[in-house]
């Protein structure tokens, strides 16, 4: 949508999410109301991803801190992965990129 910058009439929610998941093997949602200012993530958003996606979904938007991690795996019913873009301390952020990776082992 012109670089987020321009809002879409399609709504996310069960019907969309089930014509979408019919043409593609993987959703990106980008919580575009949080996207790179570290707010924490959408938390409506993450429990309707993970209730009604038919395809596998990976979450974008928002991540404040390692516990954003365990609220997307709780809200998501394990169903919704997450990417975590500038609060990782590669990108100038606050997370540690080791201890992102230290949790994906303990939970996997």
């Amino acid at each position: 949508t012109d670089r987020w910058q321009t809002y879409t009439d399609v709504e996310v929610n069960e019907e969309t999410l089930k014509m979408l998941g019919g043409y593609c093997a993987e959703f990106l949602v980008h919580g575009v109301e949080n996207e790179g200012k570290r707010c924490g993530i959408l938390e409506d958003l993450v429990q309707l991803l993970g209730k009604y996606s038919p395809v596998p979904v990976t979450y974008a938007g928002g991540v404040q801190g390692l516990d954003d991690l365990d609220r997307v795996k709780t809200l998501g019913n394990g169903n919704v992965d997450l990417t975590i873009g500038s609060a990782l301390d590669c990108f100038g952020g606050d997370i540690k990129y080791d201890d992102v990776v230290a949790w994906h082992k303990k939970e996997n």
